[in-house]
């Protein structure tokens, strides 16, 4: 890719990127969110079609013109995108092959469609039924199904965008592995991500986009953690947390002998006994392992569970009652969720009615909503937040997973909220972006909230929590002060071995 020039409404997303790919090498493109990866990639694949972009593409000594996707996939390159193309109640067979289906005599094969299906999950070393519904396969494995696809199209050069963001731990590894058979196999691929730990465990070559242009390209043996984080945000990052001691107030937020119960099976406990407090200016970490009850307990508390809970919440000493999100938000709260495409915002929706979405109430005058006071609020949260987007009125779907965060957390921001939850705060979003979410998080802590924090990262909820409780299949194991908090130690409890 020569010279690659991109705008959006006059506003530039790629600046004469020039990108260079050898054949049958992991080649990994990072940089901060918003920084053009996602976007030279969709030039790449035909996704923004020639004619939308200017500079040039040659792929296999070719100049290549790609007017669509399907244009590009001919031409043996393929794009996995963060959000799964796959249809949830089709099985891995017919997704496989959807759109180019096996027919005899005009009627789908069958037979023909399932062998297929499986030579293709062999070549990728995993175990899965042909005739699966991909709506009964968790991410990881439907991860999997896509790349299968890919490879039906007999793809030369395979693009993943954020592969790992939504995989665990033991997922995502199994995804890296299968990266580096394909590697053996000869097929090349791009893939970008922000885990700069798996990015140097795996790539042969790794390019960095700063602001829309190309800052440099490192080997492998070139690169370490610190020379990429430089490379991205422009400086290095000696203390990304700039942990600061807070005297804490008064208790805010307490949890008595909180226990929660499945939806279908009202006798199966999710959350069982669990207590907990939050005190001003305080940040509170909750960590565990994933099926601890983690998310659960937090639905519980800000009213969103589905199923019975039993126990007390109490606000500044009163008892509070949450039986929806609504009244949990009039009692002060607010819930940061860990899906914010899902749960946190409406993606076609511009910035100025997602960030006030949660104080409608309060922004309306004989039930019409005060549209100067909505723009003035949606106008200073872009600024102090420092979200990068053209205009208020541009659709969140279109902003780069660190500014989506931003504004959701100006949704709730501006209802000033007692107690601030966040569940995964930094999931999916650049190492830069994380910075400034820390800083947030801290500032909201000398502002006096009371912060109640779920994380998957062991160094975020070591680096900013000033107290964090640990979790084992629904119960809390131990409550562990910042000074006496490792990872080995939270691993222990997290494990059961308390």
């Amino acid at each position: 890719m020569q010279n690659i020039i991109k705008e959006f409404s006059g506003v530039r997303a790629l600046n004469g990127v020039s990108f260079t790919v050898e054949q049958g090498e992991i080649h990994a493109l990072c940089g901060e969110n918003g920084a053009g990866k996602s976007t030279l990639m969709k030039v790449l694949s035909g996704v923004y079609p020639f004619g939308s972009y200017s500079g040039e593409i040659i792929f296999d000594g070719e100049l290549q013109r790609f007017k669509t996707i399907s244009d590009s996939e001919h031409k043996g390159i393929s794009i996995i995108a963060q959000e799964l193309a796959l249809v949830p109640e089709m099985s891995v067979a017919e997704n496989i092959f959807l759109g180019r289906e096996i027919k005899k005599n005009g009627v789908i094969d069958w037979s023909a469609t399932n062998a297929e299906a499986a030579k293709l999950i062999a070549r990728l070393g995993i175990n899965v039924s042909t005739k699966s519904l991909i709506k009964n396969l968790g991410v990881g494995m439907q991860q999997m199904v896509e790349i299968a696809k890919a490879l039906s199209k007999q793809a030369r050069l395979l693009i993943l965008d954020e592969p790992t963001a939504a995989l665990t731990e033991k997922e995502s590894e199994v995804l890296l592995r299968i990266l580096l058979d394909l590697k053996a196999q000869g097929l090349t691929s791009i893939i970008i991500s922000h885990k700069l730990k798996e990015v140097l465990s795996i790539a042969d070559n790794i390019t960095v986009l700063r602001d829309g242009s190309s800052v440099g390209s490192l080997t492998s043996k070139e690169a370490n953690e610190n020379a990429l984080v430089k490379l991205m945000v422009g400086r290095q990052m000696n203390d990304l947390f700039n942990k600061q001691k807070l005297v804490r107030g008064e208790k805010i937020l307490e949890v008595e002998n909180l226990t929660s119960y499945t939806e279908i099976n009202k006798d199966k406990k999710v959350i069982d006994d669990a207590s907990i407090e939050v005190y001003k200016s305080e940040i509170v970490g909750i960590a565990g392992l994933m099926g601890a009850g983690r998310t659960e307990l937090i639905q519980a508390v800000f009213g969103v569970w589905k199923g019975k809970v039993k126990g007390a919440i109490k606000l500044m000493g009163k008892t509070v009652l949450h039986k929806s999100p609504l009244q949990a938000i009039q009692n002060g709260f607010a819930l940061v969720s860990e899906d914010r495409k899902k749960y946190g915002l409406i993606l076609p929706e511009t910035i100025i009615k997602n960030i006030s979405l949660a104080w409608l109430r309060n922004m309306s005058r004989n039930g019409l909503i005060q549209k100067i006071l909505e723009k003035k609020e949606a106008q200073r949260f872009k600024e102090e937040l420092k979200i990068k987007a053209y205009s208020i009125k541009q659709a969140v779907g279109n902003l780069s997973g660190g500014n989506q965060q931003k504004v959701v957390l100006a949704k709730w921001l501006l209802t000033n909220p007692k107690v601030l939850i966040l569940d995964e705060p930094t999931r999916g979003i650049d190492i830069g972006a994380k910075e400034e979410i820390y800083t947030l998080i801290q500032k909201l802590a000398q502002q006096g909230a009371a912060i109640l924090m779920v994380s998957s990262e062991l160094p975020e909820l070591l680096g900013i929590c000033d107290r964090i409780y640990v979790m084992h299949e629904g119960k809390i194991e131990t409550c562990l002060n910042r000074e006496e908090a490792t990872q080995e130690k939270i691993m222990h409890f997290a494990a059961g071995l308390g």
